[in-house]
């Protein structure tokens, strides 16, 4: 398996990697609309980044305020390796020593087994989030 880390991310430090995936995995990949993607709310978020053996950004995170979980992108390379489950794992430990009642996400729907796994349920109705179907899901902390 290879190795990997991950850690908590300095927007203002980590910036340069943390859009780097981003932009990989949501404009390239996924074809979302780069002023979709940017959304002027970074500053405001705890991140966590994964990075391989040489220190090379390979996925990422983001925690809002509000407890959402969201811009979990890893690349194509890296899927099935676990590094989205230490991402996630990592973000969850952030919101809960926050003090976080809950965390909750907008999950494409391919990847709500996923997500289920690591203790989410789906609420509502499925919607489209930037041409992407979404299900909004939700983790009580406490």
């Amino acid at each position: 398996m290879p190795e990997f880390a991950v850690r908590s991310a300095d927007w203002s430090r980590d910036q340069p990697k943390l859009k780097a995936i981003r932009f990989e995995v949501f404009c390239v990949e996924q074809r979302v609309p780069e002023e979709l993607e940017w959304d002027g709310i970074d500053v405001d978020c705890l991140h966590a980044i994964a990075e391989d053996g040489a220190g090379r950004p390979v996925g990422c995170g983001r925690l809002l305020p509000d407890g959402h979980v969201g811009r979990m992108a890893v690349l194509a390379a890296w899927r099935g390796k676990g590094v989205g489950s230490a991402l996630l794992d990592h973000l969850v430990a952030l919101a809960r020593a926050r003090g976080d009642a809950k965390a909750m996400l907008n999950a494409q729907t391919h990847a709500l087994p996923f997500y289920e796994r690591h203790g989410f349920a789906a609420v509502g109705e499925p919607f489209d989030e930037a041409g992407i179907p979404h299900r909004a899901m939700e983790r009580y902390l406490r």
